[in-house]
């Protein structure tokens, strides 16, 4: 029997991607991991997920190829990695990636968005103008530096 409430889908549905916050990892234990998939199940483990169902789901990873991954006998989809972290809400295989090739973790940055760049500028030009006021304020006292 059709629900007369629901409308039928006609198309299939939109995929909602679960996406955490990011959260801050240490990167003492990012690197005390041996391997790649270490920082991978790392990554999952401090997601917090209650089974890796809900994580290969979200990747659109299927189960098999998922538990071949976890015991280290397939790769780890390397275009689902950005999506693994933001599911995830930390960046322990980038911390770890970034360490393997030579780089310091502690030393990256992420870039800024346009608001937060166009934010930056506004404060400091409010610094620069509340620093003539100042000099001013000052001048006209009769106190010069």
């Amino acid at each position: 029997m059709k629900s007369n409430v629901l409308p039928a889908m006609d198309g299939p549905q939109i995929p909602l991607r679960l996406a955490r916050a990011i959260q801050a990892v240490d990167p003492a234990i990012v690197l005390a991991q041996p391997t790649l998939l270490g920082a991978i199940k790392l990554c999952v483990s401090l997601g917090g997920f209650e089974a890796d169902k809900q994580v290969y789901r979200a990747l659109d990873i299927d189960a098999s190829h998922w538990t071949r991954i976890t015991r280290g006998e397939a790769h780890f989809p390397v275009d689902k990695l950005g999506d693994l972290m933001d599911l995830c809400g930390n960046e322990a295989p980038l911390i770890w990636l970034t360490h393997a090739r030579g780089y310091d973790p502690a030393s990256l940055r992420k870039r800024e968005t346009e608001t937060e760049r166009a934010l930056r500028e506004a404060r400091e030009q409010l610094d620069a103008e509340r620093m003539k006021v100042r000099v001013l304020t000052e001048a006209l006292r009769g106190n010069t530096p």
